[in-house]
């Protein structure tokens, strides 16, 4: 990989870790806990609370995803960034540009069921 690709991958995880963490903020204001109303009966209740079970669950993906994102921003300008943690081989670059974040090739991906 050359630096020049090292350094745009660098700039597409900088706006990523900035987009998703506006998201993790968004939904972190959706995660308040459900008050018991007078005015909504089991069947609301239940609908709201798999609402809020969906929510919990988008936060969670949301967080992994920026934490992998920072650990590879971090990385970037290592020998490490880049390289299958399976195979050791490059992992492409094209794929890198789309998920920053990629510690396997795809190859390896697909053997190890990711």
């Amino acid at each position: 990989m050359t630096q020049q690709e090292k350094i745009e991958i660098k700039k597409t995880i900088e706006k990523e870790i900035e987009s998703l963490t506006q998201e993790v903020e968004k939904i972190q204001e959706q995660l308040k806990p459900i008050k018991k109303d007078c005015s909504l009966d089991s069947i609301d209740h239940k609908i709201l609370k798999q609402d809020q079970n969906i929510t919990i669950q988008r936060y969670e993906v949301a967080k992994k995803r920026l934490n992998r994102l920072k650990a590879a921003y971090l990385n970037v300008d290592t020998d490490e960034y880049g390289v299958c943690k399976e195979c050791e081989e490059d992992i492409n670059t094209q794929r890198l540009k789309l998920i920053p974040e990629s510690q396997y090739c795809v190859a390896c991906m697909n053997e190890l069921g990711l």
